[in-house]
Parts: structure tokens; sequence; C-alpha cells
């Protein structure tokens, strides 16, 4: 009793210290610089960090309470020395009202250079060599600025109303290319201007009590493209090459719905929700070329959609858990249908625009139940069904109804006072209607070969493990692994389309306490997918291979595999120090592994594989100079590497190419100041 009585105090007080820094947390500012020691645009790609020299480092997080009112006023910046800004005012009265204002930057630049004659970049008007022409390197990049508005209060002690606006002003270009019709293959290198305003209101009203909860109010979206059109001019003497000028960009749109969700408790052990929403989206901006064969001005594209769903969870028994969800949502475009261009019989399109409409009807039912040994199983069975429109004419295959079913077998168990783990099987079966034949516009029969993927009758087979280990207090596991495998069932007796795939999963995070003053994290993941697929090319028009050795069979399996890593230590060795370090290595292989497999053929050029290897080091140490104030030394290092192929061998026809550095290695080295109150 001696004991606990002299305890109490340093509790108390400890306790205390706490509650005092959650009712006035401490302000700070700081201040400073940095230097990047080379160009690397994968390195400040989403920061502008991007250049070798000096830039400014400054932050502030700043709260005051008025202790009479109970009212905060919040001021949060970050970064605002570089192009990633961020900042935010807030007053709010707790439980009562608040009121903030935000501002944000993101810039995104592209990390390709191109090396191009073509002027006008960043604006409408493109002006294009004809032929090939040597050029000069230019920078693109787009910068997005956010403006945010927000209101909430609280009344009536049930009621709430919130209320959200933002503006996004979008500028800068992007890769952006035409065809031409100077001969096959060929296009020329046209930048899109981007320079567009986005628009988004949302306003909520809530209401709460003991047994019902409300939500309901109005999203809207409103898009603006200040450059509707590119216009393109031919240099250089060639004429000919070019394609349509003007080009039209994406229109102005928008688009509004209204929506109410809630849920209800009818006992302590059984709730249901439900979910009501009716979107009318809009595309009516003029042509920028009015068509007087149709008649029309503009697309007059509508596309309404109504989502309604309900959901219900219950505990009957002490042991058994129920859920039961279902959902339907209908997009139906209502565009009206119209021949923009003339045809001939030969082709698979019609001239006309093809409105996408489709409903989806999904159900799930789940039962979990509590066995002995400390066992916990859950069942569960999943359905999905989506009917889709089409055309009469169409480029590939296509069926109206594809469903899927997929059941679900899980068991958990606390193996001991350490070790919790879970092992989770799925299988999933998709098919669908009969496919459609793929015609002409003469009525003759096209292609009917390979359907989509996502068309494609499927069984898909998953197994997930988890594991969660702490054999001593300072001491936690977590790992989570799934594979899957995909087997698919090919239209022809040819066995061409998507064959088989496989999916795996793994990843394991430890985080070893030492002290109050030492921790170490460590992680690794590795993710593996995989695809067989089959194809040939010349295929007649009732879909018949030759598989000849000139026209062969042909067989790829792409694969895509990462592998990554990373340690974390968080320390203070001292009172007035606190030091942090982050490293991490990622590797990243795309493969394709093409082969003909009609005897006596060969491949000419196999496409190459791409590695990518990303090795980053951040090293963080704040020395406290006094109470109130200290210095922070921040160092990041960054190494990326790839012999991606894509742009290496490709010219436009106007003599542009897309070039990047294959080794880019950079170090950042920033000092500043902080003040604390």
């Amino acid at each position: 009793m001696a004991l606990l009585a002299l305890s109490l105090p340093a509790l108390a007080a400890e306790s205390g210290d706490e509650v005092a820094e959650l009712i006035k947390p401490d302000s700070t500012i700081s201040a400073g610089f940095g230097y990047l020691s080379d160009d690397s645009r994968r390195f400040g790609q989403y920061t502008g960090l991007d250049d070798e020299g000096a830039y400014g480092l400054a932050e502030a997080n700043i709260a005051h309470r008025f202790d009479k009112t109970g009212t905060w006023i919040l001021f949060e910046g970050r970064n605002l020395g570089l192009d990633n800004r961020d900042l935010q005012f807030e007053v709010r009265r707790q439980g009562s009202w608040g009121i903030f204002l935000e501002y944000s930057q993101i810039p995104r630049l592209e990390p390709f250079t191109a090396i191009t004659a073509v002027t006008g970049i960043g604006t409408p008007n493109l002006s294009v060599p004809a032929v090939s022409t040597p050029g000069v390197p230019v920078e693109l990049k787009t910068e997005r600025e956010v403006f945010g508005f927000g209101f909430d209060v609280a009344f009536a002690d049930k009621f709430d109303f919130q209320l959200r606006a933002q503006q996004q002003e979008k500028n800068g270009e992007r890769i952006f290319a035409r065809g031409t019709t100077g001969g096959t293959g060929l296009f020329q290198f046209i930048p899109e201007p981007i320079d567009s305003t986005t628009r988004m209101l949302e306003t909520t009203f809530g209401f709460t009590d003991k047994k019902l909860q409300l939500s309901g109010g109005y999203y809207g979206t409103m898009y603006d493209n200040h450059n509707p059109a590119l216009y393109i001019t031919e240099t250089g003497g060639a004429t000919g090459l070019g394609g349509f000028t003007p080009m039209a960009l994406p229109p102005g749109n928008e688009a509004h719905q209204l929506y109410l969700a809630g849920g209800y408790s009818f006992t302590e052990n059984a709730r249901s929700t439900f979910k009501a929403a009716y979107t009318h989206a809009t595309q009516d901006e003029t042509f920028i070329l009015p068509s007087p064969a149709t008649g029309r001005t503009d697309l007059g594209g509508v596309v309404d959609t109504t989502l309604v769903q309900a959901g219900f969870t219950a505990r009957p028994l002490p042991k058994l858990s129920l859920l039961a969800n279902l959902r339907h949502e209908n997009r139906d475009d209502k565009t009206p249908v119209v021949d923009y261009f003339t045809v001939t019989t030969g082709t698979t399109f019609t001239g006309e625009n093809e409105p996408r409409s489709i409903k989806t009807n999904a159900a799930k039912l789940e039962a979990s139940y509590a066995l002995p040994w400390a066992l916990r199983t859950t069942a569960g069975v999943d359905y999905d069904m989506k009917e889709r429109n089409y055309s009469a004419v169409r480029v590939v295959s296509a069926r109206t109804e594809t469903e899927e079913m997929s059941y679900r077998l899980a068991l958990r168990r606390s193996i001991s006072d350490t070790i919790t783990g879970s092992l989770g099987v799925i299988r999933s079966l998709r098919d669908g209607s009969e496919y459609l034949t793929t015609v002409l516009v003469s009525g003759a029969t096209g292609s009917n070969l390979i359907a989509p993927i996502h068309y494609a009758d499927r069984e898909r087979d998953k197994v997930q493990i988890t594991l969660n280990w702490m054999p001593f207090e300072p001491l936690s596991v977590q790992m989570v692994a799934d594979s899957a495998r995909d087997d698919y069932t090919a239209r022809t007796a040819q066995n061409l389309g998507p064959r088989n795939g496989t999916a795996e999963n793994y990843a394991l995070d430890a985080t070893y306490v030492f002290s109050e003053t030492w921790q170490l994290t460590a992680w690794a993941s590795r993710n593996k997918n995989k695809l067989d697929q089959s194809t040939c090319e010349a295929a007649s028009s009732a879909g018949v291979c030759p598989n000849t050795v000139t026209d062969p069979f042909w067989q790829v399996t792409l694969r895509n595999l990462g592998n990554s890593g990373g340690l974390g230590l968080r320390t203070k060795p001292i009172a007035k120090l606190e030091l942090g370090v982050d490293l991490q290595h990622s590797i990243y292989d795309d493969e394709y592994r093409q082969v003909a497999t009609t005897p006596g053929a060969t491949v000419a050029t196999y496409i190459p594989d791409i590695e990518t290897r990303i090795t980053t080091i951040k090293l963080t140490a704040k020395y406290a100079l006094m109470k109130s104030a200290g210095v922070r030394f921040d160092y990041a290092f960054q190494r990326w590497t790839s012999d991606d192929w894509t742009w290496t061998s490709w010219t436009y026809s106007d003599g542009t190419k897309l070039i990047q550095e294959p080794v880019q290695t950079v170090h950042f080295f920033g000092v500043s100041g902080y003040y604390r109150w």
C-alpha cells in the first residue's frame, strides 16, 4: 500500500500531462532550405523536386483554443517551399460548428523528355513538321491547384448539416498523338494542352438517435475544358500526311446526384442499412464543327444511374452472426444514336455512336459461427450479374449477360495466447449468355475468335492465410499470403484467347520495441501475376486461323513480378536527439515470353523483358537546442534504374522521340530550424 501511495502522484502527473496535451497541443513552425544533387524527373515526379539546386523548406502547425468558448483556431501548412504545398485553416467550436478553407498544389512531371520540333506546345494551336525534323528537349508537366471550403453545424442534439465545395484548376500538357493519312502506322506528336476547371459541391443532412440514423443530400460535379479542340498546322513543305484538324478534346460535362442512406437498429442484435441514389449526368457541349448531315450541334449525352442497396446483420444466437446484402445499379445511357460518319461495307463499325448501358445485380449471404477449441467458421455466397447493351455491328465479340457465383469458407482460430491465424478458400464461377456473332456493315460474318477477358467463362480458386504472432510483448509479427488460379474456357477448338492465370501475394510485417526510445520495423512483400494466352494473325473473316509457318499460332505468358522490402528505425538515444532511418528496395519485372507454337515457325523479334529497380534511403535527425526550439536535418537518397524499351526505338513521323535517363541517382540534403510553443 505504501508503494502504491508513493506511485499515485507520479501516475496522476503523467495522466495530467497527457490530458493537457490534448486540451492544449503544441504549435510548431519550421523553416530552412534543402539541396538536390542532380536532376531526376522520377524523384520529383509528384513533388517538383526534379532540378539540381536549392529549395525552400517551411511548415507550420498552429493550434489555439479559447477556453471560455471552447473554440479552436487551427492552421496547418505542409511543404510550403515546394510545388506540392498544402494549406488548411479551420475555426471550430467543439460539438457545435466548424468552418475551413483549404488550398493544395499537386504537380505531375512527365518522366519522359520529348526531343521535338513541334511548336506551340501548351496551347491549342500546334505547328507540326510533316517530315522527320531534328528537335529540342521539351519537358511536359501538369499542375493541379485545389481550392476548398467547408462548413458543418450540429443542432437540436440529433441533426447536423455539412457543406463541402471545391474547385480544381489543372494546367499543363501531356503526351498525345494523331494518326496520319500518309501511311500505315504513322503518328504525329501533338501534345494535349491541359487547361480545365472541375467544380464539386456536396451538401449532407444527418439525423441520429438511438435506433435510427439517416444521411442524405446532394453531390454534384462540373467539368469545363477551356481547350475544346486542337488545331494543327503542318510545316516543312510536305502535305497530305495530316489527320483530322481540329481534333476534339475532352468536352465539358456535369453530373448531379441525390442520395439517402441510413441504418436502423431493431434490437441490440439486429440492424439494417440502406442506400438509394439517383445520378443524372449530361454532356451537351457544342461541337467545334457542327455536322449538317446529322443536324446535331452537340452529342446530347445523357446517362441516368439508379442505385438501391440494402443490408441486414443479426446475432440470433450468442455464437451465430448473420449478414445479408442486396445491391441493384442501373446505368441507363440515353444518348441519341446518330450516324456521324460514312463507312464502307467491309468495316466493323457503322459510324454511329454506341451508348453503354449496364445493369448490375449483386447479393451476399454470410454466416459466422463460434465452434469449440477457440474456432470460428465463416461461410458465404456472393452473386453478381451484369446485363449490357450491344450494337448490331461490333469490332469484338460480346454477350449481353455475365453471371458470377462465389463460395467462401474461412476458419479462424486463436492457436495460443500469442498466435491467431485464419485460413480461407474462395471458389468463383463465371459464365453468361450466348456470344453474339460479330458482323460487318455488309452483314458478312466477322472474326469471332476471342472474347474480351471480362466476358470470358472463368473458374477461379483462391486460398488466403493470415497469421498474427506476438511471442512476447516487444515483438509483433503479421503475415498475409494468398494465391489464386484462373482457368478460362476458350470459344474455339483452337483454344485461342486467355487460357489460365495465377496471382500470388505475400506480405510480412514485424515490429520490435526495444524500449520507449528504440523501435525497429521491417517488412517484405512479393506480388506475382501471370496470364497465359494464345492468338494468331491473319485470321479469316469467319475466324479461322491459317496455322502456317508464315502465319502461325502465337502463345505468350505475361508475367508481372514485384519484390519489395524495407527497414525502419526510430530512436531517441539522448533526451535532446531523435533519429529516424528508413530503407526500402523494390524490384519490378515485366515478362512477355512469346513463342510461335506452329511447327517450323520462328519468331523474328522477341519482346524483351523490362526490369525496374528502386532503392530509397531516408535519414532524419532532430536536435533540441532548448525546450522550445531546435534544428532538423534530413537526407534522402534514391537510385532508380530501368531498361524500359517502350520508347527507345520509337520515332514519330515528325521526328519526335521520347527519352529518359535509364539510371537516375539523387541525394537530397535539408536543414531547418523549428520553434514550438
